[in-house]
């Protein structure tokens, strides 16, 4: 599908230069002289580059529609990680360092979305919000406030996070999985 490069939003993905990009960041600049256009921060959806690319109104980019698939997170082994397809119980395996570093929230049984192109998946997204259990974590100190003092524990995945003072070893957490940080207390 074509469309012009002032269409151009923050998560489209696009055909330019041979490869496949994803729009990070667009602006759209209007200079004293000269037509308006949009600079746009992509990024390279097969090796991670990152690229500033100006695209006048009057240009057209092809934009690229991925297909998204709802899979179920099997297991793991030997560094590779296996989904299975909830439709036609179909496994894939992805590698576990492709994934990154969000791969220690995935749990058993736990629903993702892999975006693919042409059959080549391009990126998995998982839950927003995870609930782990704290398996270590310092003693709250008598007199701290509770204000802006949080401290580190160990989630039982091995992921570290920063926690409120109240927060006790055994209990169990919410986590955002984006950004790595406390959300509240599991009920």
């Amino acid at each position: 599908m074509k469309i012009n490069g002032n269409e151009i939003r923050p998560g489209n993905v696009i055909e330019h230069d041979g490869g496949l990009w994803a729009a990070v960041k667009v602006q759209h600049v209007k200079p004293g002289k000269g037509g308006a256009f949009a600079q746009v921060e992509l990024k390279n959806l097969v090796d991670g580059r990152k690229l500033n690319e100006r695209f006048r109104s009057a240009e057209t980019v092809e934009r690229v529609r991925l297909e998204q698939k709802d899979y179920t997170y099997l297991y793991e082994s030997d560094g590779m990680l296996t989904f299975m397809d909830d439709e036609s119980y179909e496994q894939i395996e992805l590698q576990k360092e492709w994934v990154g570093e969000r791969a220690a929230f995935l749990q058993d049984g736990m629903k993702v979305t892999v975006e693919s192109h042409e059959g080549k998946p391009l990126g998995i997204s998982l839950p927003d919000q995870v609930t782990l259990e704290v398996v270590e974590t310092e003693p709250t100190v008598k007199g701290q406030t509770a204000a802006s003092s949080y401290k580190p524990a160990m989630l039982e995945n091995g992921v570290r996070c920063m926690v409120p003072p109240f927060v006790t070893t055994g209990e169990k957490i919410v986590v955002d999985t984006n950004e790595i940080t406390y959300l509240r207390r599991a009920d």
